[in-house]
Formats: structure tokens, sequence, C-alpha cells
């Protein structure tokens, strides 16, 4: 009996630069399948801003159809101001899952970090190497694509059961 293959869309929201990764896992195989970083323009009204991430990710969905959409929650956020527009833009995010009808993950950083690297406080750059390594990548990716690659990862290790 052939192993189905599972494929997720991690994401790490940002206002300015917001992560994505799809990543598939086959047995115990993980492979990117696509990754990058969706930037907008400082001083962009902050609709905009959302728009041009819920267009950007349809884009991703279409093109590679995951099975489920994985996004990292923010764990504690000082900033009022701040906090609030992450939290309009993980709507966005959410939004964009919802249309397409995909499950989403929640996950706070401390479970991706402890999901890749087995430890909880593990820094940006072990998360970062870890991430290589089980992608079997040879360059590193950019900072907030590896941050969306590792919330795709976590997913598929905690899901056992194969999507659609």
């Amino acid at each position: 009996m052939a192993v189905p293959t599972t494929i997720c869309l991690g994401v790490d929201p940002g206002s300015l630069a917001c992560g994505f990764a799809v990543v598939s896992r086959c047995g115990s195989r993980l492979e990117l399948v696509e990754a990058g970083v969706i930037r907008s323009q400082r001083g962009a009204d902050f609709d905009k801003r959302i728009l041009g991430i819920h267009l950007k990710l349809a884009e991703v969905i279409e093109r590679t159809r995951p099975h489920f959409m994985a996004v990292e929650s923010p764990f504690v956020e000082k900033n009022a101001a701040t906090a609030i527009k992450l939290g309009q833009i993980r709507g966005g995010i959410l939004l964009t899952a919802g249309l397409h009808g995909l499950p989403v993950g929640d996950y706070n950083p401390m479970q991706v970090k402890k999901a890749v690297s087995g430890y909880g406080w593990a820094d940006k750059t072990q998360v970062g190497k870890m991430v290589m390594v089980l992608l079997s990548l040879k360059e590193p990716l950019q900072a907030d694509a590896a941050d969306a690659a590792a919330v795709a990862i976590g997913h598929l290790m905690a899901t056992r059961v194969p999507g659609k």
C-alpha cells in the first residue's frame, strides 16, 4: 500500500514580512515544496497589506494544494498596537484558509521550536539549522520563511492522519 503524502502550508505572520512555506510529508520523509516571504511596503495602508498577504497565500494554495495550514500565534506582545496589527494580519490569514477549506493548526513559538529542535527555548539560528537538516536543504531559507517551514514541520509531525 502506498504511503499517502500530506502537504502543509506554514505561515509566520508579519505585517511587513510574512513568511510562508509549503512542506510535504510522505511517511517520515519531509520535503520543501515552496517557501518565501511576502513583503509589504512600509507606510502602505494596512488593509492593502492584509489584501496583499491574502492574494499571495491564495496563489500559493492554488498552486500547491495543501491539506492544512499551520499558523504561528504570538506568544506575548508587549506593545498593544503591534499586538492588534498582528491579530488583524492573522485574521486575514485565517480567512484565507477558511475560503480555501483548509483546517488550521495554531502553534505558539515554543511549540514550534520544540517540534523542530527538541528544545522550546531554541534561538532562531538553531531553528533555521534544524529546518535545513529536516528538509535536507543545501542553503538556508530566509529567516521568516524558515520560521514558516518550522511551523509546517511541527504541524506535520503532530498530525498523524493523512490529508484529503
